[in-house]
């Protein structure tokens, strides 16, 4: 079947658009989105061309910015085109560059199709991204939402072309002479989606040559399983979960012994609640332990086990969100944000001079556990650089931070003393000098 015809029957079987709907296609400029444009425009569709810019490779990001304008004007379509200052937007808010342009072209493209009257949004995901998601999850530790996959609609968002491989999207593109620009970066092995891509991948299709297919059809059948779980947990949590004054409590005696239940909690607590894998962990052990009391946070909820029900609700604004680090600990969460430990010597810091959201600190002068809450009026440290103490307050107003990520502010602490006023200064009392041998690394990564 040719791919123009397999397109046309996949979005029609999908109910992802029609010839009356608006379609705001995102295009890079790469392979696969000029291959769906060239499909949507040539199937008839109503379309217009959405471009990200993000001056990130300099005159590559300019010449690929030329070549989706030329080939909308082409097809005689709406060209839209923003330039976003997507490294200042990484140090203003210390995320990845992944996370920050995702962020700002999926604001953008909303923004854009509302104003425009645009009724679905458009993106050139394929079959092999969907894999590559897959491989990502399940080596970074996830439930079986985790394997389903990327989803071909979610609201307006929807990807038409989820039913090809990147082997065929490449194959019709050479074919029909559609031009395309390769990114460099995707040759970069420094991110994970890369290494799966170039490495794993191609290994496991040496051995099994239909390995697309194969997967693609095992995700649908993890899909469909997931649907089937969805559709028991609401069941269980129409018996299980009693909601008054604005609390969720979750009985768990309720729920049926012949159930996995910590599995059942997970469900419960991540779809709902959007709390994470490891500190659910951390929840079933304090439950199975009888630790009345303790407290587990989500971006938005915090959770106290009590007497054997599970008491959720939203994150009180005198709540300072207080966790323990115990040596070890590879990760925590605070707010909107996630922080990373890794342990290492000196001699393998290839550089001092790291951005605001890494802190580099002397290992062996921490007193464990470290605290990590939320700053509070009264809170003092040394800035790096400076000899003596400073408000953390007043250091906010000096760096002009607005009220709203006052909020969102935390600090790490060992014993009373703060290691680092996350995301922006670490305490000068532990900067690594001449004397350090050991070196721990803290990485703040927006979620």
């Amino acid at each position: 079947m040719a791919l123009s015809e397999a397109f046309e029957r996949y979005v029609a079987g999908n109910d992802l658009f029609t010839r009356d709907d608006r379609i705001l296609l995102t295009v890079s400029g790469g392979v696969d989105s000029m291959v769906m444009l060239a499909l949507a425009a040539r199937s008839g569709y109503r379309v217009g061309v959405a471009h990200c810019n993000f001056q990130l490779r300099g005159t590559e990001s300019d010449e690929d910015e030329v070549l989706v304008r030329e080939e909308a004007r082409k097809y005689g379509v709406p060209f839209y085109n923003r330039r976003f200052d997507t490294a200042a937007e990484m140090e203003r808010t210390g995320e990845s560059m992944e996370m920050a342009a995702r962020r700002l072209r999926y604001a953008w493209f909303d923004e854009l199709s509302r104003r425009e009257g645009y009724t679905a949004i458009a993106v050139a995901h394929h079959a092999d991204d969907s894999i590559e998601t897959f491989f990502i999850n399940l080596l970074r530790g996830t439930g079986l939402r985790g394997l389903t996959g990327i989803s071909n609609q979610i609201g307006r968002v929807v990807r038409p072309l989820m039913f090809a491989s990147r082997k065929e999207i490449l194959e019709y593109a050479v074919a029909e002479r559609i031009p395309f620009r390769e990114d460099s970066s995707n040759r970069s092995t420094k991110y994970l989606r890369n290494k799966i891509r170039l490495g794993l991948v191609p290994r496991i299709r040496e051995i099994n040559p239909k390995f697309t297919g194969l997967m693609s059809r095992n995700i649908a059948r993890l899909t469909d399983a997931q649907l089937f779980i969805d559709h028991g947990i609401e069941r269980i949590r129409a018996e299980a979960v009693e909601t008054a004054g604005g609390l969720d409590t979750i009985h768990v005696d309720r729920i049926d012994a012949a159930f996995p239940r910590n599995f059942v909690i997970y469900e419960l607590l991540s779809s709902a609640y959007g709390f994470r894998g490891d500190v659910i962990d951390q929840l079933c052990h304090a439950l199975e332990h009888g630790m009345t009391g303790k407290r587990f946070y989500s971006r938005e909820r915090m959770a106290t086990v009590d007497r054997g029900t599970i008491v959720v609700g939203p994150i009180a604004p005198e709540d300072d969100c207080r966790l323990t680090v115990e040596r070890g600990t590879p990760r925590s969460y605070c707010g909107n944000a996630v922080l990373y430990y890794e342990y290492c010597d000196i001699d393998a810091v290839e550089t001092f001079d790291t951005p605001e959201q890494v802190a580099l600190v002397d290992a062996d002068l921490l007193q464990f556990p470290l605290t990590l809450r939320r700053w509070q009026q009264g809170d003092q440290f040394v800035p790096l650089g400076m000899s003596g103490r400073k408000k953390v307050s007043d250091f906010l107003i000096d760096a002009k931070v607005s009220m709203a990520e006052k909020q969102r502010q935390f600090v790490l602490l060992s014993g009373e003393e703060i290691i680092w006023l996350v995301g922006r200064r670490i305490d000068d009392r532990y900067r690594l000098t001449p004397r350090t041998e050991n070196v721990l690394r803290i990485t703040r990564e927006i979620v």
